[in-house]
């Protein structure tokens, strides 16, 4: 299963992501943040908060309480071609 291994804020709303199967890529939450209008969303609109991104067992994770799934962040980010490096 995919897991999150690294991530690192590298601007406003984006992160670079490194997942267990050795691939890498940066991702962009403006798109995520700018739709979805929820208690654990419009928080991380500001780019202090959302740089406090952490992994927690593999997923991506803020002091909020907002966790994505490092599989669903994986095959979103292949499909639009944002992941470089190669799967084990």
């Amino acid at each position: 299963m995919i897991k999150l291994s690294h991530c690192k804020p590298v601007g406003d709303l984006r992160l670079s992501l490194s997942f267990s199967d050795g691939t890498t890529g940066i991702w962009d939450a403006a798109d995520l943040l700018g739709s979805k209008d929820t208690p654990l969303t419009i928080p991380l609109r500001d780019p202090e908060a959302f740089a406090r991104a952490f992994i927690d067992n593999g997923a991506l994770a803020w002091p909020n309480g907002l966790e994505l799934a490092p599989w669903t962040l994986h095959a979103e980010m292949k499909s639009a071609g944002l992941l470089k490096g190669q799967a084990a």
